[in-house]
């Protein structure tokens, strides 16, 4: 479960509108006082307590979530629900539609220059071993890592610029998503969008082209409340729709 929660109370051009909670009003009498002026006695429940059930004498839980509180599921005992004054969290399909068309408009351009250049990335070489009669081993081309290169700096520069600008990249615009930081809304700072854009990229251009992107999803998928994937951990950010 998440532990980012956003400090203190927000500012008054706080872009989540986030407000102060007011403690959750009774839902009806207490066995062990007086019943409200002007209303009805509360209920007995089977065994002598309230209308919550055997002797415990607790009053129903307030409407709300499905275990009372606010709409998103909030705590039934008066706790703000975390996720009030947010604009609804982007859904996953979304998220991943957006993250597509990313990858394809920087996919295409090094593709071309790849193309253009006859670039190998790997030299796969055969080897003769003593206790094994042939061992493949696969290494970065020359070419192949400056393409390596060029295309984490492209994939990163791409995240981290239009991030900083305005939370959106192009994939993020054109589904009506936004990146924001968790504890104001605010569009993330250039040191969390690098960070984030970094934790995004880099593992999965070096090494991990396959464990890393489904790490990732994993994370999004369990994270409770904000559907934080790691790298929105690392830079404290959500991603939420735009109104």
């Amino acid at each position: 479960m998440s532990t980012d929660q956003p400090p203190g109370p927000p500012p008054e051009d706080d872009p989540f509108l986030k407000k102060p909670h007011d403690p959750a009003p009774p839902s009806g009498g207490s066995p062990y006082g007086p019943p409200p002026p002007g209303g009805p006695p509360p209920p007995q429940g089977p065994y002598g307590g309230g209308a919550g059930g055997a002797g415990g004498g607790y009053p129903p839980p307030p409407p709300g979530g499905p275990y009372g509180g606010g709409p998103h599921g909030g705590d039934p005992y008066g706790m703000p629900d975390p996720l009030a004054g947010m604009p609804p969290l982007a859904p996953f399909g979304k998220r991943l539609g957006a993250r597509v068309l990313d990858v394809l408009l920087v996919l295409v351009p090094l593709f071309l220059i790849q193309l253009a250049f006859g670039t190998n990335r790997y030299v796969v070489e055969t080897n003769k071993g003593e206790d094994i009669s042939e061992v493949l081993t696969k290494s970065y081309s020359g070419r192949g890592l400056a393409m390596t290169l060029i295309s984490v700096v492209a994939y990163i520069g791409y995240d981290w610029w239009l991030t900083h600008k305005d939370g959106r990249t192009v994939g993020k615009k054109a589904l009506g998503l936004r990146v924001a930081m968790l504890n104001d809304g605010s569009v993330p700072p250039s040191g969390a969008a690098f960070a984030r854009a970094a934790v995004l990229w880099l593992p999965t251009l070096v090494c991990c082209a396959c464990l890393w992107p489904l790490a990732l999803i994993v994370s999004m998928l369990v994270d409770k409340p904000y559907k934080q994937a790691l790298h929105d951990k690392v830079a404290k950010t959500v991603v939420v729709t735009v109104a």
